[in-house]
């Protein structure tokens, strides 16, 4: 079945091979991102040759998930255009790399808006569609930093990645009795196949980064240290392959979080523990018909 999707943060990384993939299943994909007209318009015309060559049905949009005033407009045309939006695969977000004293609070608060707000937005937009046709799914690509250990200098990051995980886990039990599934997409560290790493952003404060120097200069050598965990064929397209996985399964037959990860750092173990935990508590408190969507 031919679904309609919108992908964030896709003129790059997971969410451009995500966006590309599941068009290349058939679906109606719409890929967002930020200034298609300037910065990304080189990513915008990628999109567009890619559709020609595949005869896919792939589209950029506009969006920028820091307003939500671009994030209406561009579900707006989707809902003009299609009618309805039946999958939301949120991708956007933003790597900061540092030690965590040398962040501003406007610089965390960044992070923040990117990695966790911005998907408030977008569900804010997409929801009241998925509610009337009480129908739907948010695939959230989370990390396994949430679960699962990680290396140090990335303290902003894995903390905003934890409250969107967390923020995600609570809506899921208030949108399942509509109808609106949830499923988790948690990826490992790539350091190949994504601009993840060199993009990420750093501390303006230098002088707490120069206060740190006996380990502020090992920072730097956090993409090699994981690089060096990683096999040589791992690349961020078994994550869109994941993704398409998910969205191709059946309704309420879908996993709720997925766990892709070549390093091995214990997030597969620690998430299959903690699923079946909080799905032993929902039933302990009475509340397990708001694990699974209501079909």
């Amino acid at each position: 079945m031919s679904l309609t999707i919108l992908v964030t943060g896709a003129s790059s990384g997971i969410g451009n091979l995500s966006a590309k993939a599941l068009a290349k299943q058939g679906h109606t994909v719409y890929a967002s991102m930020r200034k298609i007209n300037s910065r990304n318009k080189d990513k915008a015309e990628d999109i567009i040759q890619f559709a020609t060559a595949n005869n896919a049905r792939i589209i950029p949009v506009e969006m920028d998930i820091l307003s939500q005033e671009s994030v209406n407009t561009a579900v707006q045309t989707i809902i003009e255009q299609q009618g309805k939006i039946d999958v939301v695969v949120h991708n956007a977000g933003h790597l900061v790399v540092g030690v965590a004293e040398a962040f501003s609070t406007e610089e965390m608060a960044a992070v923040y808006d990117t990695n966790v707000l911005g998907t408030q937005r977008v569900n804010r937009a997409v929801l009241p569609y998925m509610r009337k046709a009480k129908d739907g799914l948010l695939v959230w690509v989370s990390s396994t930093t949430v679960k699962g250990a990680f290396p140090p200098f990335m303290g902003p990051y894995v903390a905003a990645k934890a409250a969107m995980d967390n923020l995600a886990l609570t809506m899921s039990y208030e949108i399942a009795p509509l109808g609106i599934e949830t499923a988790f997409i948690i990826p490992g560290a790539f350091t190949q196949g994504t601009a993840h790493f060199p993009n990420a952003g750093t501390p303006s404060d230098k002088e707490t980064v120069n206060a740190y120097a006996e380990v502020s200069e090992l920072s730097k050598e956090l993409d090699a240290r994981l690089s060096g965990l990683i096999p040589a064929d791992a690349h961020p397209q078994a994550v869109a392959e994941a993704i398409v996985n998910v969205v191709g399964t059946p309704k309420g037959q879908r996993p709720f979080r997925t766990v892709i990860d070549f390093i091995g750092d214990g997030a597969e173990e620690v998430t299959d523990l903690s699923e079946k935990l909080r799905i032993e508590f929902m039933k302990r408190i009475g509340l397990d018909a708001m694990l699974t969507p209501a079909l």
